[in-house]
C-alpha cells in the first residue's frame, strides 16, 4: 500500500505558474504508474496528466497540453506537475493517484477508475 500527499497548490494570477508535488510513502514509487486528476466545483473529476512507472511515457489532457508537464523522481518517491500559463478554468482541487504495475511498465493510464490509491488533494485557484 502507498500513501500519497499532494502539496504546492495555492492562489495564482492568470498566466502564472505552480508546481505541484505528490510525495509517496509506504512503498517505492517505482512500481506505480502515476496520474494527476482535478475536480472543479460542480464538475466531475477529470484527467490531467499521467506518467508510466518508468517515466518513459506521458499523456496529457488536451486542455493542458503544452502548458503542464508531469515528471517523476523515483529516488525521491515524488511525482510533479509543473503548470505554466495557468488560466481561471484550471481552478480545481488537484489529486494524484497511483496504480500498481508489474516490473518496468511503460504504460500510462488516463481513467481514474484504474488507479488504486489517491491523495487528499491540493487546491489550485487561478484568479482573473
Amino acid at each position: 500500500q502507498v500513501h500519497l500527499v499532494e502539496s504546492g497548490g495555492g492562489l495564482v494570477q492568470d498566466g502564472g505558474s505552480l508546481r505541484l508535488s505528490c510525495a509517496a510513502s509506504g512503498r517505492t514509487l517505482s512500481i506505480y504508474a502515476m496520474g494527476w486528476f482535478r475536480q472543479a466545483p460542480g464538475k466531475e473529476r477529470e484527467f490531467v496528466a499521467a506518467i508510466s512507472a518508468n517515466g518513459g511515457s506521458t499523456a496529457y489532457a488536451d486542455s493542458v497540453k503544452g502548458r503542464f508537464t508531469i515528471s517523476r523522481d523515483n529516488a525521491k518517491n515524488t511525482v510533479y506537475l509543473q503548470m505554466w500559463s495557468l488560466k481561471p478554468e484550471d481552478t480545481a482541487v488537484y489529486y494524484c493517484a497511483a496504480r500498481a504495475v508489474r516490473g518496468s511498465d511503460s504504460s500510462y493510464y488516463t481513467r481514474g477508475r484504474l488507479y488504486d490509491y489517491w491523495g487528499q488533494g491540493t487546491q489550485v485557484t487561478v484568479s482573473s
